[in-house]
């Protein structure tokens, strides 16, 4: 018997939806069906829903209607996260989020209970998760390939934006290196040493014209373990997307890790004592694979519960990172 369709909507119009999920989201017509785009704007929603075929709502409220979704896809500043995602959960619709979930630790508990009494899914989209070279990656860290693991680095940064309107300046918006370029090497750290980690050691520096944090780094350490993570963010920097897993024989790294666009052959380097190798791997869709794990979760108990954890531990190290560094 073939599966419904989840009905889906997009809560904005942010660049994210319209450059990546939007297409994605069409490019999976057996899994999805677009139920429209909501802005603010009625004639920014129009713009955009033409585009893509689809129905235009002229605020977020019209769109959050069980009757017409199974699910929504919320990119919107940090700082209206736990408002629209409360309200989707409230009225029984999977939310699939971008990071940072909520602006605080509080603010994701409060949802992940809401999420939970309701048996709903809440993702948080990182989908360099789901892209098939950090698989390969761990599948040579876990056979060996550079000894045991020692310690992870990962950096994620990116030059200043022209722009300064944009919502990253923003504080009350949620803005901020933190919630946003911190957010990656914090979720890799977890995925390669698990969930069991501490914030040893933390920096944020603040840009006096905006008062938000746009560079900044951390120290992370299992409590339980030896190994530990080393990661730099921020927003003011020469562009830096990469991971390097150093162990006792040897070491791996690629420069591409969160932000692999589809048609894009990443580049594995393994370095030990018999020399350097380069492995190109095929492309891969990190959002289509994304999506299709957003849709599956739906039923299995296992994965809610599994992503529920995952939303607390983020944003418990995110906390810890602000914490420390004052």
């Amino acid at each position: 018997m073939k599966e419904k369709k989840i009905r889906i909507g997009v809560l904005s119009t942010a660049n994210i939806a319209v450059r990546s999920i939007i297409p994605a989201i069409l490019d999976l017509p057996d899994q999805f069906e677009m139920v429209g785009i909501a802005s603010r704007s009625l004639q920014k929603s129009e713009e955009i829903s033409k585009l893509f075929n689809t129905r235009a709502f002229s605020d977020y409220d019209a769109i959050l209607k069980p009757e017409l979704l199974d699910a929504i896809y919320i990119p919107l500043p940090n700082s209206m996260h736990y408002e629209w995602v409360k309200k989707a959960l409230e009225v029984n619709v999977h939310v699939l989020v971008e990071k940072s979930l909520g602006c605080n630790l509080q603010e994701v508990q409060e949802l992940n209970e809401l999420a939970e009494s309701k048996g709903l899914v809440l993702l948080e989209n990182f989908q360099f998760r789901f892209h098939s070279q950090l698989e390969f990656i761990k599948e040579l860290v876990e056979s060996g390939r550079i000894g045991a693991l020692r310690c992870l680095r990962s950096s994620f940064g990116f030059p200043p934006f022209a722009d300064k309107d944009n919502i990253r300046y923003q504080a009350e918006l949620g803005g901020g290196a933190l919630l946003d370029a911190a957010a990656y090497p914090t979720k890799i750290a977890q995925l390669f040493l698990g969930e069991d980690l501490d914030v040893a050691a933390s920096n944020l520096n603040y840009e006096a014209e905006s008062s938000v944090d746009i560079w900044g780094g951390a120290y992370l350490k299992q409590k339980n373990g030896k190994q530990f993570a080393e990661i730099a963010f921020g927003f003011d920097h020469f562009y830096q997307c990469n991971i390097e897993l150093w162990g006792s024989e040897g070491k791996i790294y690629t420069n591409r890790i969160f932000t692999a666009p589809p048609g894009y052959k990443p580049e594995v380097i393994i370095e030990t004592k018999q020399g350097k190798e380069k492995i190109v791997l095929e492309p891969d869709h990190h959002f289509k694979k994304m999506l299709l794990y957003f849709s599956h979760s739906m039923q299995p108990a296992e994965i809610k519960s599994f992503e529920y954890k995952s939303n607390i531990n983020q944003a418990r190290l995110l906390e810890q990172i602000k914490t420390k560094a004052k």
